[in-house]
């Protein structure tokens, strides 16, 4: 099992996304626990990206949303960095 470390600039984050979409709260919560349990599960849709800004990886929480993360395996840790849509985890449309 993975342990999730939520930052407060992240819970922030998580915050404010909640309040704008409190429709995803529940498809949130499942994408959480996947991560803790199994990152590389497909629902997830795992992968790397790199921006101008960051360099890590990526799990949908839906075909919109994403959580940007850093990805800690050797210590099986997942720092979740952000939260938001294409533009704002990518920096792009």
């Amino acid at each position: 099992m993975y342990k999730l470390i939520f930052t407060a600039s992240y819970e922030a984050r998580v915050g404010r996304f909640l309040k704008l979409h409190p429709s995803l709260k529940n498809q949130y919560a499942k994408t959480l626990r996947l991560l803790e349990l199994n990152p590389f599960h497909p629902y997830l849709r795992l992968h790397q990206f790199k921006t101008a800004s960051f360099e890590g990886y990526s799990v949908s929480i839906n075909l919109t949303y994403r959580i940007s993360l850093e990805f800690l395996i050797t210590e099986k840790e997942i720092l979740l960095v952000a939260i938001g849509d294409h533009r704002e985890i990518y920096g792009k449309k």
